[in-house]
């Protein structure tokens, strides 16, 4: 108990910090935003009680024009708020991180092999068309996987996991089998099985594989997420392997059933296996309302926009180094594995990613891999031998991959609430689809029948550079937002089923 002399000043209750203190209770008053109008005090003096629901131990003071009066205060005891505790992992939780892993394989593995198709279509199975049109195969299939995200996030936001798995599976299976049922100089065809039907397959499965992980994961969110995300650089070197040597064996026909078979298999695995804990949100966010909310957020605002400048130039080397190292008449054999080397350190950098993103902080790294890929994008004009093939590769497979682990995790770590993880992921992914759907077709433009490959290599630069340069506000503006949350006094501190007794003996005679 303890008690404290105050003036009477104006018709509010007050906190030692003068900021208001909202009343939700009163036993004979209605006080929501202080005293009423008309006097609750009168000349014979009053004692009554009234019950606050965000007050602190801060002196609690009302006062009149020159009167005073001795106030009390009582503060019942507090009962803590338990929040619900995260398995970070067991059986079901390594199980889902497992098969989250598969789908990465399977999905986004794929995607980013586009690289073997776009030379193999470009030199012989669609040489009538230019590398540009080509292009949009690729490209619409990275635009569907990515932008995909905005839709399939809204849906695995309502409770529907299972239904967007097993869907987008069924699929993927089904477009790569067609894709080996097309013909040659079949533009269409190809780009419908291959360029639709897959790319809407992945991107109905590839946020919702990540986001699922937070239903096991909070501590080590972003060592999982990261983890998960090195399945895709796994994949992306195992598929252009696999294609690179049974296409001149058996033909493009037998070499996709074979690769779909693979898939399909590896696909009904992780079906099976990955498991939902949490009851979906009684309530989704409102599209609407998240909008304004997400567009008042600096760094998020940064961070999508990075995400779009940068995925325009991300993918050129991905789209166009193993038909840059045939073009400059190194070995086809050697030419081959360019990507492998690529994906294989790209691997490694995603693990990276994911051990040190605790000790140098997620902003950073991404600052970090998207400045060293930029700049390789440049130098990629001189590319000409061997050597500067395998340099290339490893150092741009290694920056690109930390990044593409990192994405994930920075988004998630910019939502206010587990809640939102869903819809912030599918917005920034939807924008950055968009930056992969115009910037192979671009590229291609530039590039020409004629290989002109330094226009290419100067757009894609820049458009990388201008997404680092994002990058780097988004890392300002989210420390400028926690310095503030740690320098702003707390005007309200709420408790669980806690009270505040305020017992109030005036004589205003």
């Amino acid at each position: 108990m303890e008690s404290s002399e105050s003036v009477f000043r104006d018709p509010k209750f007050y906190l030692s910090n003068d900021s208001s203190l909202d009343v939700t209770a009163v036993e004979q008053y209605s006080l929501p935003n202080g005293f009423p109008a008309r006097d609750p005090f009168n000349n014979h003096g009053l004692q009554a009680k009234y019950v606050f629901s965000n007050a602190s131990t801060a002196t609690v003071a009302s006062v009149y024009p020159n009167k005073e009066f001795k106030m009390e205060q009582k503060k019942a005891p507090v009962k803590p708020v338990v929040e619900q505790a995260f398995p970070e992992g067991g059986l079901a939780g390594w199980a889902t991180a497992l098969g989250a892993f598969i789908i990465q394989f399977c999905g986004f593995g794929y995607s980013t092999s586009y690289g073997v198709f776009q030379d193999f279509y470009v030199r012989e199975y669609l040489s009538k068309e230019s590398s540009s049109s080509i292009a949009w195969i690729g490209s619409v299939n990275a635009f569907l996987v990515i932008s995909g995200g905005l839709l399939a996030g809204r849906i695995y936001d309502r409770g529907h996991f299972y239904a967007l798995l097993w869907g987008g599976s069924a699929l993927i299976s089904f477009s790569l089998f067609m894709l080996s049922l097309t013909e040659k100089d079949h533009f269409y065809q190809v780009l419908l099985s291959q360029g639709f039907g897959v790319g809407i397959g992945v991107g109905m499965i590839y946020v919702p594989s990540v986001a699922i992980l937070s239903h096991y994961f909070r501590q080590r969110r972003s060592l999982v997420m990261t983890i998960v995300a090195a399945g895709s650089s796994l994949g992306a070197v195992v598929h252009p392997i696999m294609l690179n040597n049974l296409i001149p064996k058996i033909g493009f026909a037998k070499a996709t059933r074979a690769n779909a078979g693979l898939i399909s298999g590896l696909l009904l695995i992780a079906c099976l296996i990955m498991k939902t804990r949490l009851p979906p949100p009684t309530t989704t966010p409102n599209l609407k309302k998240s909008l304004v909310k997400f567009s008042k957020d600096k760094a998020y605002i940064c961070c999508i926009f990075g995400f779009f400048f940068f995925i325009i130039g991300f993918f050129y080397p991905i789209f166009y180094l193993q038909l840059d190292s045939i073009t400059h008449h190194l070995s086809p054999n050697f030419a081959f594995y360019s990507l492998v080397v690529m994906n294989a350190s790209s691997c490694i950098g995603r693990i990276f990613a994911g051990l040190t993103a605790g000790l140098f902080g997620i902003g950073n790294l991404v600052v970090a891999s998207t400045a060293w890929c930029s700049i390789l994008i440049f130098f990629m004009i001189g590319i000409s031998d061997v050597a500067s093939v395998v340099l290339f590769a490893g150092i741009y497979g290694f920056s690109s991959g930390a990044y593409v682990a990192l994405m994930a995790p920075m988004i998630a770590n910019l939502a206010d609430d587990v809640s939102e993880i869903g819809l912030r992921m599918g917005i920034g992914f939807t924008l950055a689809g968009f930056g992969s759907l115009i910037g192979a077709p671009i590229e291609g433009a530039l590039l020409t029948s004629s290989f002109i490959w330094w226009r290419a290599s100067v757009f894609s630069g820049v458009m990388a550079a201008m997404g680092c340069i994002m990058y780097i506000g988004m890392v300002i503006f989210l420390r400028k937002k926690k310095r503030m949350q740690e320098t702003l006094p707390v005007h309200k501190v709420v408790f669980e089923s806690m009270e505040v007794e305020t017992s109030v003996k005036g004589s205003l005679a």
